[in-house]
């Protein structure tokens, strides 16, 4: 069966004796990469894609070094040192030192396992010492094969051309969570990989697959956008998401996702513009990706470039896109990106009066070095927007929802958990930062131990939202920009890309289009292309206990927010987490945090 359990790497002590102390790694059939991202070690020779295994269903396993210093093979007497590219065949019982003379692991066959593992792993539990149960993470992990089956079932349906946006591609991860994608004619990959790991995406990729990384004119910038553009025979399918595409990304964190399917323009409309369309084409203009010739089913030939996806029909687009791009931006430019685009969406936008002065929420999983002076320029942009009776709605003050040091410890990963949360100490422990902290609290969505990688920006009274942004921008100068040059100048280093919800925009036009609904039929859906007969929408959470049947009045909207609002401020037991800090008291796994442990490199902090 697809994806079915092989085996484990099981970790080994001094004395060749299983180290409890260390979770095995399971080995599923198929492609499976391990390094500095799933292992939790600070030696810094083990590369982040140190080797991968290929694992058959007869329990073989063929060993792949895939990073740049040698693995070593015993089985009995027998010694064998791997150097990068090398390959062997593995079977039940044998060793592997994945540094020579380090970090060493058995390989166990899942028949054979219970022979190696001590009673004692099987019988953990959260109630003895905050360990976790063997059978709760084989659980979770079936749970999300499931979900990766079922979102690589849906990018199937016959796509033509798919362009993805990332800022972390690992290629041999991607094709073994989505076999589909190999079958896709033309595949874009849009990155911010630097040159080591490049050179390995190139001799992996698919001889069909470009590589593009944008320009960056500005130091310290990186291309962060995480997207997927799918292009169908019935129209386009548009993903602004959170998660990098590597393995880590998509397991046991908290991540975002917003689609939307979009059908092609009707001849007679092909000029007609729409805002969606006006700010993802000047987006996507900016990326200079090279261009590329398709042949499309009734369409012909055509050129894949920016200019291509305004072949597409977004009035129904239920979002606004609020995009980042490196450089110094003034003039009319200085309104088109940044947090200068939020605020000007925002200017343009009416709220409910009970929206003034009321609080905003950043949450997020990497932390620039800020000052109080770009806290309160980014305030001010984010507190933008007027209530009904045209009054502006004034200044919001902001929390930040950021994982304190207990959260990461008893998290689904322990410590490790923390390469995703990659903000040193000098960035978290600044005194006027003080006032911001509140807790990371999702227990109504059970994702309190799921550790975020999703960014989310908000406004809010009680439980409903006045707009909710989620986007890839962290809370960072870099990500959103800041104003130089007496407000003239907007000086931004990366390409972000965030979907902004507002109760204006999150119209339908009596029908939900899909790309897959190969039946060419439309599904009725409530709400209309206008805001007839003086409908409000309103925003709420997934805790919001209001009675939409009472006011029909208003079409309410509960939009997935993981986490609970309001949220609670930081007690004074509770520290902030920074990865460069030693924490000796031991995570659900038994581990320690070594300083320094760098596993995880967020360019945008």
């Amino acid at each position: 069966m697809p994806y079915s359990q092989i085996g484990f790497l099981v970790p080994l002590n001094n004395n060749s004796e299983e180290d409890d102390s260390i979770p095995k790694l399971p080995i599923l059939e198929g492609v499976n990469v391990f390094g500095r991202d799933n292992i939790s070690v600070s030696d810094k020779r083990v590369s982040r894609k140190h080797i991968s295994l290929k694992a058959s269903v007869d329990g073989s396993v063929e060993v792949v070094v895939e990073g740049s210093n040698p693995v070593v093979i015993r089985a009995g007497d027998q010694r064998k040192k791997l150097y990068s590219k090398d390959k062997a065949t593995i079977a039940h019982g044998n060793i592997l030192e994945l540094i020579p003379g380090h970090h060493v692991f058995k390989y166990v066959t899942s028949a054979g396992a219970k022979d190696t593992s001590s009673p004692q792993t099987h019988k953990r539990s959260l109630k003895e010492g905050g360990k976790l149960n063997e059978d709760e993470i084989q659980a979770k992990k079936k749970r999300q094969i499931a979900e990766d089956e079922a979102f690589a079932r849906n990018l199937q349906g016959n796509v033509l051309v798919a362009i993805l946006s990332n800022y972390m591609v690992d290629i041999d991860w991607l094709i073994s969570a989505c076999p589909a994608i190999r079958k896709i004619p033309h595949v874009l990959i849009i990155h911010g990989e630097g040159d080591g790991t490049l050179d390995h995406l190139k001799k992996v990729k698919p001889a069909n697959w470009i590589l593009h990384k944008p320009p960056l004119p500005i130091s310290y910038g990186t291309h962060h956008s995480k997207a997927m553009l799918l292009v169908y025979p019935r129209g386009v399918r548009i993903i602004v998401h959170t998660a990098n595409l590597i393995n880590v990304d998509w397991n046991n964190k908290s991540q975002g996702l917003w689609m939307q399917d979009f059908p092609w323009k009707d001849q007679k409309d092909v000029k007609k513009g729409h805002e969606f369309e006006n700010d993802l084409i000047d987006y996507l203009s900016v990326l200079k990706w090279p261009e590329f010739s398709v042949n499309l089913p009734d369409i012909g030939n055509a050129t894949i470039n920016s200019s291509f996806f305004k072949k597409f029909d977004y009035s129904s687009a239920a979002v606004r896109l609020i995009a980042s791009v490196p450089g110094y931006h003034m003039g009319p430019k200085l309104k088109k990106w940044g947090h200068m685009k939020l605020r000007t969406v925002l200017q343009e936008s009416y709220f409910d009066k009970e929206f003034q002065k009321s609080p905003l929420v950043y949450q997020f999983s990497s932390l620039g070095s800020l000052d109080e002076k770009w806290m309160a320029e980014l305030a001010s942009s984010m507190s933008a927007g007027f209530s009904d009776d045209k009054t502006p709605l004034g200044l919001g003050q902001p929390l930040i929802i950021w994982p304190s040091v207990e959260d990461v410890r008893c998290s689904l990963e322990g410590y490790a958990a923390g390469n995703a949360i990659p903000s040193p100490q000098k960035n978290v422990e600044k005194d006027f930062l003080k006032k911001y902290w509140a807790k990371w609290k999702a227990t109504h969505t059970g994702r309190s131990r799921a550790m975020p990688h999703i960014k989310t920006y908000t406004r809010y009274s009680g439980q409903k939202i006045a707009w909710f942004l989620l986007t890839s921008a962290n809370l960072s100068k870099a990500a959103w920009g800041a104003l130089q040059k007496n407000n003239s100048q907007l000086m931004i280093r990366s390409y972000e890309l965030g979907v902004l919800f507002l109760p204006s925009s999150t119209k339908q036009h009596g029908y939900l289009f899909s790309c897959t609904d190969n039946g060419g039929s439309s599904e009725v859906i409530c709400g209309s292309s206008q805001n007839a007969g003086g409908h409000r929408r309103e925003l709420v959470t997934l805790c919001w206990r209001g009675n939409q049947s009472m006011d029909s009045s208003s079409e309410v909207i509960p939009l997935p927010i993981p986490y609970e609002l309001p949220p609670q401020p930081y007690s004074s037991e509770d520290v902030p987490w920074s990865w460069d800090r030693r924490y000796s008291k031991k995570d659900v796994y038994g581990q320690v945090w070594p300083r320094q442990v760098k596993l995880y490199v967020s360019q945008d902090s």
